[in-house]
């Protein structure tokens, strides 16, 4: 068994970042980093001779950009490469350019030294244990072909005069009309989500059951990542706020760093509660958390949905779904940039079908009729 020693190149600016992330990762008895670069240049240099397992890259740099400084590497080698991003909404929307172009994943980049020890000991290290084993080749295949098929649909409906904006058509009837509106779909993703989810909701119709998604995904990034998704699709999506009542048609994504829940809202629907509060199964915001809540309210006319993502969250979850008389639909190893939290809930028995991520679009649909009549969907 092979048990050499993961090999890191750190890529920053800032010199004192560069120091932080190297010293704490060389606490690792199993990482060591091999070299370390202040500028994009420097780092598609050493990346082709030092030829890292992992590099850890920040978004924003003089002389070449993270983004452009992704690109030349991956042009060379399939390297995973996390992102270090400042908590700004502009790196938040550059962190989501980059895992559209290959990124594995990311980290918010620490604002102090406490947070620092924190994010870069635990979720750091544990992200650069889980993208190593990552096949990088088939990922980039898989993020590719979808951003092409993407881009020809948008280009398709530039040409046909179609335009998509944040303000959506609004539908004929109230939503209280809508024989959706008393059930619920729950999403929990992680680990290569936001390119799954934007290939997903870009071809979802309008008419579905009201949609909670929780992304593993730290503060001031999922604004960033709702309005991007929201300018994609018919469905209207937003940041969750406590308060907000669940309705047809819609869709809200967890706050990075908040636990998000589903509280009973009049006889059968549902209204969010935004909350802080301890990391349940190692996330905040956690899908076991939002499941099991959305479970107690809805019962058997929730629909569970657990996709691609490191860990554990979303088993728990899954498990309370299928208690309470509901569906639960894992996406697979094949399509899953990392197959580990539907991996999880699939072999608990916490999930009743599998799917691809190419067929979600027209298997979430399918699965609401089947569940509740083709007169859910308008």
């Amino acid at each position: 068994m092979n048990h050499r020693k993961l090999r890191v190149l750190v890529v920053d600016d800032s010199q004192l970042i560069r120091a932080l992330i190297s010293d704490l990762l060389e606490e690792a008895s199993d990482i060591e980093v091999i070299g370390t670069a202040a500028d994009g240049m420097e780092a598609v240099r050493m990346s082709r001779s030092l030829k890292p397992d992992v590099i850890t890259l920040d978004v924003q740099m003089p002389k070449m950009d993270g983004l452009q400084t992704l690109d030349k590497i991956l042009e060379q080698q399939p390297i995973p490469v996390i992102m270090v991003s400042a908590t700004t909404q502009l790196g938040g929307q550059i962190t989501l350019d980059a895992l559209d172009r290959g990124a594995l994943d990311y980290i918010a980049k620490p604002e102090g030294l406490k947070e620092a020890e924190t994010t870069l000991r635990t979720e750091l290290i544990r992200k650069i244990r889980s993208v190593a084993t990552t096949d990088v080749q088939r990922v980039l295949k898989m993020r590719r072909e979808r951003a092409e098929k993407r881009k020809e649909r948008r280009d398709a409906r530039s040409a046909a005069g179609e335009v998509r904006s944040a303000t959506k058509a609004p539908t004929s009837k109230t939503s209280a009309d809508l024989p959706v509106s008393d059930k619920c779909i729950a999403i929990g993703i992680s680990t290569g989500g936001p390119p799954a989810l934007a290939s997903t909701f870009e071809l979802l119709p309008d008419g579905l059951p009201p949609i909670v998604i929780v992304q593993h995904m730290p503060a001031n990034f999922t604004k960033a990542f709702a309005m991007r998704m929201n300018s994609l699709s018919k469905v209207n999506i937003k940041e969750a706020e406590t308060g907000d009542i669940l309705k047809p048609g819609h869709a809200y994504l967890a706050p990075g760093g908040f636990h998000l829940e589903v509280k009973r809202h009049g006889r059968n629907c549902g209204k969010l509660l935004v909350r802080e509060g301890d990391p349940v199964s190692g996330h905040r915001p956690s899908v076991d958390v939002m499941m099991t809540s959305a479970a107690q309210i809805y019962g058997n006319r929730l629909l569970g949905i657990v996709m691609t993502g490191m860990g554990r969250d979303g088993s728990d979850g899954c498990k309370a779904v299928r208690a309470g008389g509901g569906f639960v639909l894992g996406q697979d190893e094949a399509s899953s940039d990392v197959y580990g939290m539907n991996k999880v809930a699939f072999l608990e028995g916490n999930v009743d079908r599998q799917f691809s991520l190419d067929e979600a679009p027209t298997l979430i649909p399918a699965q609401v009729r089947r569940m509740w009549g083709a007169a859910c969907l308008t």
